[in-house]
């Protein structure tokens, strides 16, 4: 029961935004969420109180706007007001929340420029990059570098060569983690950058490249087995051996002769 509150929550939430977001500056909204999601996660005693049971909702919509008037924009100081307003079973969960709010309202600002799919491919491949990069990985990881030199180094890699809101969304992952890895952090976002449109992604490793035809049809393949538009992110694998290997979430489609190899090694096992 607790977990439906606060879904039945985030999604109202998800609304809010919906209805602020053909008034609001869709440039810097995404960055004003990001800020009140620091400062709630650095503030502990702040993260109770807005989570607080015993508070009316309006106690803490009140407190927050003191906190925030002239700091941020007025339409994201309303929306994280209306955020706080409802119930949350967990401090995590909101903040959690307001995490999903900014990135979706970055999402929002890549939709506006006609770039939304810029922005799914960029975070993929800079998540691909890491993997093949350990130096890159272990500066941008590691805690004993300074956030200016991670922000500096990103900036460098991606300015001017992805769109603002990829920078923005990179950004935050690198800086602020949450526990995260890096990869997991690019996952979760490209997740939900794909909500944007209601899609699903789906992770296609071939060891050659695709034409344009191919993956038009595998998409719209995908898209009528799953009853959602799907969004291909393309890894080329040396070690698939003729066929494709899908993954969409948890589940996996191997149609590459290697995964029969492999299946068929398994059952001589058994």
């Amino acid at each position: 029961m607790s977990g439906a509150i606060s879904r039945a929550s985030l999604a109202e939430a998800r609304e809010r935004l919906e209805a602020i977001l053909p008034s609001a500056d869709v440039t810097t909204l995404g960055a004003d969420l990001f800020a009140v999601l620091h400062l709630i996660d650095r503030e502990h005693g702040l993260r109770r109180a807005l989570s607080d049971p015993s508070r009316s909702g309006e106690d803490k919509a009140q407190l927050i706007r003191i906190l925030l008037e002239g700091k941020i924009s007025a339409p994201a100081i309303e929306l994280v007001a209306d955020v706080v307003r409802l119930r949350w079973t967990r401090p995590s969960e909101l903040t959690d929340a307001i995490e999903k709010l900014a990135v979706a309202a970055e999402s929002a600002r890549a939709e506006a420029d006609g770039r939304l799919d810029d922005l799914e491919d960029e975070l993929f491949r800079f998540s691909r990059i890491i993997e093949r990069e350990p130096q890159l990985r272990g500066a941008l990881a590691s805690p004993g570098i300074p956030a200016d030199r991670k922000s500096g180094l990103v900036t460098a890699l991606l300015e001017g060569k992805a769109t603002p809101s990829a920078l923005r969304l990179i950004t935050e992952v690198v800086l602020y983690p949450r526990g995260r890895s890096l990869e997991r952090g690019l996952a979760e976002y490209g997740r939900l950058v794909a909500e944007r449109r209601s899609r699903l992604v789906a992770l296609v490793r071939t060891a050659i490249a695709l034409s344009e035809e191919q993956r038009t049809r595998l998409a719209a393949a995908l898209s009528a087995t799953y009853g959602h538009d799907v969004h291909l992110n393309i890894e080329l694998d040396p070690t698939v051996i003729g066929g494709l290997s899908i993954q969409i979430g948890d589940e996996a489609i191997d149609g590459t002769i290697a995964g029969r190899l492999d299946d068929a090694r398994r059952r001589l096992a058994s």
